[in-house]
């Protein structure tokens, strides 16, 4: 009898956009008056810590992008930044100190006082 093994496959990528975060993007858009925008994130190197978040509007995906909908709203990321981000979710709070959108990253190692960038 010859033994049979199964190697798991590595789970894909992801990236999650929370309902309340996909519910401000499509009000944000709405403003916009063009219906075919994604919500970009990406990590770029900078900031105190070695990197940070850059988030905006994109008409323009990329085939090797990563894309996640939530609530009829696209959020992409490139494959450079889905390395970093992976596991990631983005949120939007409304609340006493201020309102905006926080991600919620495992792979942060540590990250500056201000919030903005980590390594």
């Amino acid at each position: 009898m010859q033994g049979l093994s199964i190697t798991p496959r590595a789970s894909a990528p992801k990236v999650t956009l929370t309902s309340a975060a996909a519910a401000k993007v499509a009000e944000l858009i709405a403003r916009e008056d063009e219906k075919d925008l994604v919500l970009r994130i990406g990590v770029r190197p900078g900031g105190c810590s070695g990197f940070s978040y850059e988030m905006f509007f994109d008409a323009n995906v990329d085939a090797a992008d990563f894309i996640a909908e939530t609530d009829g709203v696209k959020l992409a990321v490139d494959p450079d930044s889905l390395e970093k981000l992976n596991g990631a979710s983005v949120d939007y709070r409304d609340g006493l100190q201020g309102a905006g959108f926080h991600i919620e990253n495992p792979n942060v190692s540590r990250a500056c006082g201000c919030g903005n960038s980590f390594s």
